[in-house]
């Protein structure tokens, strides 16, 4: 080959290499741009992978304190908190909708402290928070509530000049320009299906893309979350110390918030009143126009009382047509002056359908009238009643309490039930009786007297037994008094207790002999006459007599049982008084120990097995716990 074919050959070896190469080169630049296109995406996914896994360890953050019953405020500070440090916004808030006399209006319920509210509490001269925002009707954030949609801001000074009227254009510009946002995006919130206010984040970012948008709505439905739980919160709450037919608060929450008042009396020497209200004639109400009309007239009583209360006063209803209201800070004067307002706006307040009722008012003053909270409550019932007494729609406030003993309202009690021959008793035994319970209450003090009550009380008892009667009502009256501190009854209960304990078995009397004393079973006529002695006692006996209206609800239910199968009223649980509930049992555990004409006495052991196996029957297995713990103590100490 020549020179000249040689130089021929290699320029086209060389054209077919460079060819190759070429063609490689191609190869190698779509390899080198596929792999930039794809680092790309591993990066943007990346990053969205970040900032998913932000939102999920923020929304569990957020969960963990609902479910930790913070605050609600906490949750939602947690909230916007967690915008500005882990998602970049420079600013966010929410805003809450409220109502008062002039309308609904909007204000700030949490938002992120720094330069930006700054600036803005600067120009507005006051907090952020005592700002009410106004929502233009053709805004945006309007169109937000109404479909139920987010919108997006692009000029901060049109949401400035739309939600804060106070600003004028020039602070609203001044202050746009010196903040990095570039849009504001609204988010509404929605809980029970009610608009409650809207999420508000400031950007930095011009457009807001989906995703964004779909993470800022898991943080809205968060919140409605949130303020669903603190709502549903708060509802249980208040249902547990309010009473449902009247919303004031009930019977639990007047006995705790009383001692509370009363310890910060002390503590300041600052009295405070105390008002026992009652509605006038309810049972007559009730049986002319129903329960529902009587429910009304209460109602009706609750607004009244709602309506002349201060933010700082407390009212309960306590019990059927009673209530009592707690008066911080105010003394006897300015109590009566109050519950005289009361009264009068009661009388003048109609009840639809049926007209207009009255109340009857007693006062008494904690510090002016007395130290103690049970004598407090004791001398306010009192003043009620006399106000009843009176003539009703009164108001009578309490006097200086005289130190009446149990014992003398008994001994009362006792003395016009014989000398007025409210029972079949000899009459010249009677007289002998109310002799000596009168010499008493001149010259006979401390145990000798309660000795010659339980006397008396024994001697009328030995007239419709067969059984020996003495001493019993003495140890009777110690091991319910010791059944009854168990319970941790106050000593005004335990008073009541001791009295009624004297006269539960008074409607005995009024039996004919060969009922009480039959050996024999008795027939269905004479268990009904049987039955019917605790109402006798109660109305026909003792209900005429003074000072003791508080005992007969305790006679009237000693012989219900828990269950629901005793009598009169087949009255059962927690609706027969605790006091009626302890004559009850202690009676039977002493009946059981006595011999009777249809069978011989049982023995202790025998008396308390029959008592465990009535519980939950006959009564609580609380009380029978109690009652058996009680008997150990009786026992000891006789």
């Amino acid at each position: 080959m020549g020179f000249f074919d040689w130089i021929k050959t290699s320029n086209e070896n060389l054209k077919r290499v460079e060819s190759r190469i070429y063609e490689h080169k191609k190869d190698y630049l779509e390899v080198y741009q596929r792999n930039q296109a794809l680092e790309r995406e591993i990066a943007q996914r990346t990053e969205e992978l970040h900032k998913a896994n932000q939102t999920l360890l923020t929304l569990e953050h957020v969960w963990d304190m609902m479910n930790s019953s913070r605050p609600l405020s906490n949750v939602l500070e947690t909230i916007v908190s967690s915008l500005h440090g882990e998602f970049g916004y420079l600013y966010s808030c929410i805003v809450q909708k409220q109502l008062d006399k002039d309308g609904v209006f909007y204000s700030l319920r949490t938002y992120l402290k720094n330069e930006f509210s700054q600036r803005l509490e600067k120009f507005l001269g006051k907090s952020i928070f005592d700002v009410k925002l106004k929502i233009k009707k053709n805004g945006k954030i309007q169109e937000a509530i109404e479909n139920k949609t987010a919108v997006h801001y692009t000029d901060l000074f049109e949401i400035l000049t739309e939600v804060f009227p106070e600003l004028s254009d020039e602070q609203a510009h001044e202050i746009a320009k010196k903040t990095f946002t570039k849009s504001v995006i609204i988010l509404p919130l929605i809980a029970s299906k009610e608009f409650t206010g809207f999420l508000a984040v400031f950007s930095p970012r011009e457009e807001a893309k989906d995703d964004e948008l779909n993470f800022l709505n898991l943080f809205a439905r968060q919140i409605e979350l949130a303020i669903t739980i603190a709502n549903l919160f708060e509802t249980v709450k208040k249902q547990a110390v309010t009473d449902p037919l009247t919303e004031l608060f009930n019977r639990r929450f007047f006995d705790d918030a009383i001692e509370r008042e009363a310890n910060r009396a002390l503590r300041l020497n600052q009295p405070f009143t105390l008002i026992g209200l009652d509605l006038d004639h309810l049972k007559e109400i009730n049986d002319t126009y129903g329960h529902s009309m009587g429910d009304r007239a209460i109602s009706t009583i609750a607004r009244v009382i709602l309506r002349n209360a201060r933010s700082v006063d407390i009212a309960s209803r306590i019990g059927g047509e009673e209530f009592s209201i707690i008066l911080p800070g105010i003394d006897a004067q300015g109590g009566l002056a109050a519950a005289e307002r009361l009264r009068v706006s009661i009388e003048n307040e109609p009840v639809e359908g049926l007209g207009n009722v009255t109340a009857s008012i007693g006062v008494a003053t904690f510090i002016e009238h007395t130290l103690d909270l049970d004598d407090l409550i004791e001398m306010s019932d009192k003043a009620m009643y006399d106000a009843k007494e009176q003539g009703r729609n009164r108001v009578c406030l309490a006097q200086p309490q005289k130190n009446i003993s149990w014992q003398d309202v008994a001994v009362n009690a006792f003395v016009e039930i014989l000398e007025k021959h409210r029972i079949p008793f000899n009459n010249k035994l009677a007289l002998e009786l109310s002799h000596k319970l009168q010499t008493r209450q001149e010259n006979v003090k401390g145990n000798s007297a309660q000795e010659l009550l339980y006397s008396v009380v024994d001697t009328i008892s030995q007239t419709y037994t067969t059984s020996n009667q003495e001493g019993i009502t003495k140890s009777k009256m110690s091991l319910a008094t010791l059944v009854a501190k168990k319970f941790k009854l106050s000593k005004s209960e335990i008073d009541k207790l001791k009295i009624a304990i004297l006269l539960y078995d008074i409607g005995n009397t009024m039996l004919p002999d060969e009922i009480l004393k039959k050996p024999a079973p008795l027939t269905k006529e004479e268990k009904d006459k049987i039955v019917e002695h605790p109402l006798l006692a109660a109305r026909e006996i003792l209900k005429p007599i003074t000072n003791i209206s508080d005992i007969i609800p305790i006679i009237e239910h000693h012989h219900e049982n828990w269950d629901g199968s005793g009598y009169p009223n087949q009255v059962k649980g927690e609706k027969i008084p605790i006091t009626s509930q302890i004559i009850l049992i202690v009676d039977s555990y002493f009946a059981m120990i006595s011999d009777r004409p249809y069978r011989r006495a049982y023995t202790q052991e025998e008396a308390i097995e029959e008592i465990k196996r009535q519980a939950g029957k006959k009564y609580s297995e609380e009380l029978t716990n109690e009652f058996i713990l009680a008997l150990d103590e009786f026992y000891n100490i006789k």
